[in-house]
C-alpha cells in the first residue's frame, strides 16, 4: 500500500470537534471531539446505540454533523465522493456488494473513470485472485458471481475494495464480525502494514478482544459523549467494560463453568444419526437434551454453519437425519421447521433477517400473525403488542416510534428485535448462527442471562459463534468443526483460547493437554 506519510500536522490529522448529530428528538452525537493522528489504529468502543457507526459516518462523509467540525487532512468532507477524493476509505458494518456481479467487477468497483477502464480485464482478473488469496487464503475464480461465495468472503472484497484505493483514512465499522479467528488475525496483518505506512486507521468494534490486541487508543462513547480515553497499555478488556458500563465487571470463566456443573439436564429433544453435511465428510452423531446450551465453533468453512442450518430446518443434510422429539414421549420426527418447535435467529440481519422497507413492529410482529388470527380471521394484535412490549423490556431494545423503519435503529438493536421475535414464537430449541455478530458486551451478556432463563424453564439452544469468548460463562458444551465433522466436543469445564484453538487447528488432545500443564506449572 502507498499511503499517507507520518507528518503529525493537521494537514494530516483526522480532527472531530464538538461534533452534535440529532435523528430527531435522538441525540446520536453529543459534543464528541477527539484526533486520529497518521499511524495510529485508533478505536471507537460503546455499546448499542453509543454513537460510534455514527461518527464514522460523519467522517466518512455520510452524514454532516449539526454542530461543530469534522476536519479530515485540513478539510470537511461534504459527501462520500469528496471523502473518497481526501483518501477516506470505508468498510461499513453491512457488507456492500453487488451480488449479481463478479469478484473482479465487485474488488474494482468505482476504482475506473466515467469513459476508460484504469486496467485490463486480465489485469483485473489476476489482481483480484491474487489480493484474494492473500487475505483470505483460498483461490479463487475472479468470475465467479459473488452471491455464489459465502458471507467471510465478501467481506474479504469489500476489504480489498478499500485497500486497493490506497487510503489515508482507513475506517473499519464492526467489519471483522463476518470474519473468523483466522482470517481476523490475517486482517491484523493488513492493518499492521498500513500503521506502518502512516495511515490513520479507526476500528469500529464490539470484539474487545480484538482492539486490545491492536489499538494504539480507544475512545469511549456512552449515550452520545465521550466517557473515556484509553492509551496502550491502559486499553484492557476491565477497563473497557467499565467504561461503557460505568461499573466493575469481573468474569472467572472457571468458577462460572464449575457452577453449571451441578445442572441436570433433561431427555433428548434433538438427535443426529449418521449426519453428513458435505459428500465427503464422514457421518457424526449428535444429540442435544432439554436443559441444554451447545456451542459450535470453527474456522470458516469447516461445515459447522451447514451443521447449524441444517439443525433449524433450513436446508438438507447430504445424508443422515435430524430429528426432533414429539410431545409426551411419542418418539422422534423428521425436522420441519414451522412445526417443529424450532427458531432460527440468523447473524446476517440484512439478507436473511429484517424486512427493511418495515416498521420496527411488523418485523417484530411477521411470523406471529398467523398463531393470532381470531375466530373471525382478525389478528390480534393487541396480544401481539403485549408480546412486543414485553421482548422490548426484557431486550432493552431501544426502538423510539415502532412504526419507523427497522433500518432507522442501530445494527445491534435489529439484531434484538429478531432475537425478540424469535422468543415471542414460543420455541422448544432455539438455533442461533452467530447473533451476536455486531452487538456490543452487554447486549450480549443481556442475550445470554435470557438464553440461561430459557434452559431453565425447559428450552435447548445451539449456538454458533466466530468469537471465542462468546462461549464462557453460557455454553456447556462446544463443538469445534474441523474438515466438516465435530473435531472435538470441549466440556465448560474446559474452555480456554488454547483449547478452543488447538482443536480449530487441529492439535491432537494429548498436545492440548500437554500444553495447559505446563501452563498450570
Amino acid at each position: 500500500m502507498e499511503v499517507c506519510n507520518s507528518m503529525s500536522d493537521t494537514q494530516n490529522q483526522v480532527q472531530i470537534s464538538r461534533v452534535v448529530k440529532r435523528f430527531g428528538e435522538t441525540i446520536a452525537l453529543d459534543d464528541v471531539s477527539l484526533t486520529i493522528s497518521p499511524g495510529e489504529v485508533h478505536a471507537i468502543v460503546g455499546e448499542n446505540g453509543s454513537g460510534k457507526s455514527t461518527l464514522a459516518k460523519t467522517m466518512s462523509g455520510v452524514l454532516r454533523p449539526d454542530s461543530g467540525l469534522v476536519t479530515t487532512f485540513g478539510e470537511s468532507p461534504r459527501d462520500p465522493m469528496h471523502a473518497r477524493a481526501l483518501g477516506v476509505a470505508t468498510i461499513f458494518q453491512e457488507i456492500l456488494v453487488a451480488e449479481t456481479l463478479s469478484v473482479a467487477d465487485n474488488i474494482f468497483a468505482g476504482a475506473d473513470s466515467l469513459w476508460k477502464r484504469a486496467r485490463s480485464r486480465a489485469e483485473a482478473n489476476q489482481k483480484s485472485r491474487s489480493i484474494l488469496k492473500q487475505f483470505s487464503g483460498l483461490d479463487i475464480d475472479p468470475n465467479t458471481p459473488v452471491q455464489q461465495l459465502p458471507l467471510s468472503v465478501k467481506q474479504w472484497i469489500v476489504i480489498a475494495r478499500a485497500l486497493l484505493s490506497n487510503p489515508r483514512l482507513l475506517i473499519f465499522d464492526e467489519s471483522s464480525a463476518a470474519l473468523d479467528l483466522d482470517a481476523t488475525t490475517r486482517l491484523h496483518a493488513e492493518i499492521g502494514k498500513a500503521r506502518e505506512v502512516g495511515c490513520c486507521v479507526v476500528i469500529v468494534t464490539h470484539r474487545i478482544a480484538e482492539l486490545v490486541r491492536i489499538a494504539d487508543r480507544a475512545t469511549v462513547l456512552r449515550d452520545g459523549r465521550v466517557v473515556d480515553e484509553l492509551v496502550g497499555k491502559n486499553i484492557t478488556k476491565s477497563n473497557l467494560l467499565r467504561s461503557m458500563s460505568g461499573k466493575n465487571v469481573a468474569i472467572d470463566a472457571k468458577v462460572a463453568a464449575e457452577s453449571m456443573l451441578g445442572r441436570e439436564l433433561g431427555s433428548v429433544v434433538l438427535s443426529a444419526r449418521a449426519l453428513r453435511v458435505d459428500r465427503d465428510a464422514p457421518p457424526f452423531d449428535f444429540d442435544l437434551h432439554a436443559g441444554e446450551i451447545v456451542g459450535v465453533a470453527g474456522l470458516d468453512g469447516q461445515g459447522q454453519t451447514d451443521f447449524i442450518r441444517a439443525a433449524a430446518g433450513l436446508i438438507s443434510s447430504h445424508s443422515g437425519s435430524i430429528s426432533v422429539a414429539k410431545p409426551q414421549g411419542l418418539g422422534f420426527a423428521p425436522i420441519d421447521a414451522k412445526t417443529s418447535g424450532v427458531a432460527y435467529v440468523s447473524g446476517d440481519r440484512a439478507h436473511e433477517g429484517i424486512f427493511p422497507n418495515l416498521s420496527i413492529f411488523e418485523n417484530f410482529a411477521l411470523p406471529l400473525y398467523r398463531s393470532t388470527f381470531g375466530e373471525y380471521g382478525w389478528i390480534k394484535r393487541r396480544q401481539i403488542q403485549r408480546a412486543f412490549d414485553g421482548e422490548v423490556k426484557r431486550l432493552s431494545i431501544k426502538t423510539g416510534r415502532t412504526s419507523n423503519l427497522i433500518t432507522s435503529l442501530s445494527g445491534g438493536n435489529q439484531q434484538k428485535v429478531l432475537i425478540g421475535r424469535a422468543f415471542a414464537a414460543g420455541p422448544k430449541i432455539i438455533v442461533l448462527d452467530d447473533p451476536a455478530r455486531g452487538v456490543d458486551f452487554a447486549t450480549k451478556r443481556e442475550l445470554y442471562t435470557q438464553l440461561k432463563e430459557f434452559v431453565h424453564e425447559g428450552g435447548a439452544v445451539i449456538y454458533l459463534s466466530s468469537e471465542i469468548e462468546d462461549f464462557f460463562d453460557f455454553a456447556d458444551r462446544v463443538l469445534v468443526f474441523r474438515q466438516r465433522i465435530p473435531f472435538r466436543t470441549i466440556p465448560a469445564i474446559r474452555f480456554s483460547e488454547h483449547a478452543f484453538l488447538a482443536a480449530m487447528f487441529g492439535e491432537s488432545e494429548e498436545a492440548e493437554m500437554s500444553f495447559e500443564r505446563v501452563g498450570a506449572a
